[in-house]
């Protein structure tokens, strides 16, 4: 008898790791457990796991993980991860089988969308984020160079291949259909969800991220500042703004953004600017709490390339947010047709201070209530639920939809 089709959830980042894609993805594999057979497929060392009722099963692949600014590095350890990802799939799939994977590292899905192809398998792509657009955005790569035309010459050829793709954002559906292999029926928008219980918490004095800060008002920024956002105009905001003693600046993070922020907070010893490393899951209600206003910096032409996952936690926290991007990026888009904050143009550190300064006019109790409204709708099990309908379609269940 033939074994029934399985899911294979394929991820670099998995538990203990404790980045956001890793509690993504073992999210999405243990809501799809509950009703299909899983394996995960992961690159992170302790993850492996054996087969338990109603859990999935993780495999471990030998994987190597230097640091993010050693980029040779990385990009070869990625290479190799991915070779050893590729064969691991031609020996675990079957005709039938579902795969599932993320774009991290970026050449990861070509190599799900391969195998599974050679296997007679399904395969889904979760788009967090879109190459080689984000290292265009970055600066690091030339739209037009022979690169970028290779890049998306191969992602042609993928999504053709792909039976699904996910996108956490509306604003990338423009950028996906520009592909000749790419069609509307293949796209599925399932956003991100908050992993704080959405409520008003008061701002405290008594807050220990708060404690030591004189200022009446703090405006926060948290989170993992990649290639893609913007340290410098954060910076440049607090230094026009560091005549207003009643406002404060503090910064938490890790990433080559956030080694930027030292790098220039140390060398010009901003009164109004605290530093905080990243901190623990445990604490981070507390920090989210701290802030009055939370910023989220990117760069020019986010839109369609990358979407913040940590918004949904701010607003979740009841917080307004001022997001630095272009007015039709998925988070904009949110912001805007909720009321919840300000959008300021990229490049644009002097608007970036005339929000400071609007937001620290007075608590806006609406805007509060506004945003914990918005970050109930973006809860876990709408969107686990939604993965959970896409894998039946392509099992060949019957009550598949687009999440909206």
């Amino acid at each position: 008898m033939r074994k029934p089709s399985k899911v294979v959830v394929v991820s670099q980042h998995y538990p203990p790791d404790h980045s956001t894609t890793a509690a993504i993805m073992a999210a999405i594999a243990e809501r799809v457990a509950a009703d299909v057979e899983v394996m995960v497929v992961s690159g992170m060392l302790g993850s492996a796991k054996p087969a338990a009722p109603g859990l999935p099963v993780v495999v471990e692949i030998r994987n190597w993980l230097p640091g993010k600014s050693a980029l040779v590095k990385r990009a070869l350890a990625e290479a190799l991860f991915t070779m050893r990802i590729f064969f691991a799939l031609l020996a675990q799939l079957k005709r039938g089988d579902v795969a599932l994977t993320v774009t991290a590292p970026f050449v990861l899905p070509y190599a799900v969308v391969a195998a599974a192809r050679l296997k007679g398998a399904k395969s889904a792509l979760i788009l967090h984020d879109l190459f080689p657009d984000v290292l265009v955005m970055a600066g690091l790569l030339r739209s037009s160079s022979l690169v970028g035309r290779a890049m998306r010459a191969i992602n042609a050829l993928m999504f053709r291949a792909l039976n699904a793709v996910v996108v956490i954002g509306r604003d990338a559906e423009k950028l996906l259909l520009s592909y000749r292999g790419m069609s509307l029926d293949k796209i599925r928008f399932i956003p991100n969800w908050t992993t704080l219980t959405p409520a008003i918490r008061p701002v405290s004095p008594d807050n220990p991220f708060r404690a030591a800060l004189a200022a009446r008002f703090v405006v926060g920024l948290s989170g993992n500042l990649g290639f893609t956002h913007d340290p410098d105009i954060v910076f440049e905001a607090a230094r026009l703004l560091a005549g207003q003693s009643d406002i404060h600046f503090l910064l938490s993070g890790w990433g080559i953004g956030f080694d930027r922020l030292k790098e220039m907070q140390s060398a010009a010893g901003l009164a109004n600017v605290t530093l905080v490393e990243r901190v623990a899951d445990k604490d981070l209600d507390a920090l989210l709490s701290s802030a009055d206003v939370w910023l989220i910096p990117y760069r020019k032409d986010v839109a369609g390339v990358s979407v913040p996952s940590r918004f949904y936690n701010l607003l979740a926290a009841g917080r307004p947010v001022i997001l630095v991007s272009e007015p039709e990026a998925e988070a904009a888009l949110t912001v805007k047709e909720n009321r919840l904050g300000w959008v300021v143009t990229p490049g644009k550190p002097d608007q970036l201070a005339n929000a400071v300064k609007q937001a620290a006019q007075g608590p806006d109790a609406a805007m509060a209530e506004r945003a914990v409204a918005a970050a109930r709708t973006f809860s876990p099990d709408r969107a686990l639920n939604g993965y959970a309908a896409l894998i039946r379609e392509l099992l060949g269940g019957s009550d598949a939809g687009q999440v909206a």
